[in-house]
């Protein structure tokens, strides 16, 4: 949607799973999106160079999350959100839905 814009497809990517999940490491967001991960890396430390993301080490994972300070912040979380609204709806769930653990059996959806 975006990727004219930010260069690649893999930077949008990297922007939507942490605008609509608040944060996200290099592996969760390779998975989600079956995409390369050494791509997904390259573009998380190029927005961490560029100051639009920040990190913060626990234990051996790396969750980025958006730089407070960037001051393009509020415009460039307009435009994801725009940007966002013209997923498909199906899209726009699974990118939405947090879920960390495994369901316990037998509780229902």
């Amino acid at each position: 949607m975006i990727e004219v814009l930010l260069g690649s497809k893999n930077a949008e990517r990297v922007l939507i799973y942490i605008f609509t999940r608040e944060e996200g490491y290099a592996r969760e967001i390779a998975r989600f999106f079956n995409t390369d991960l050494k791509s997904i890396q390259n573009q998380l430390n190029k927005l961490e160079a560029g100051g639009v993301l920040v990190s913060h080490p626990v234990g051996r994972t790396r969750p980025y999350v958006f730089n407070p300070r960037y001051p393009f912040l509020n415009e460039l979380k307009a435009l994801l959100e725009k940007a966002f609204s013209f997923y498909k709806p199906q899209e726009q769930e699974e990118l939405k839905m947090k879920r960390k653990r495994p369901r316990s059996r037998g509780k229902e959806l």
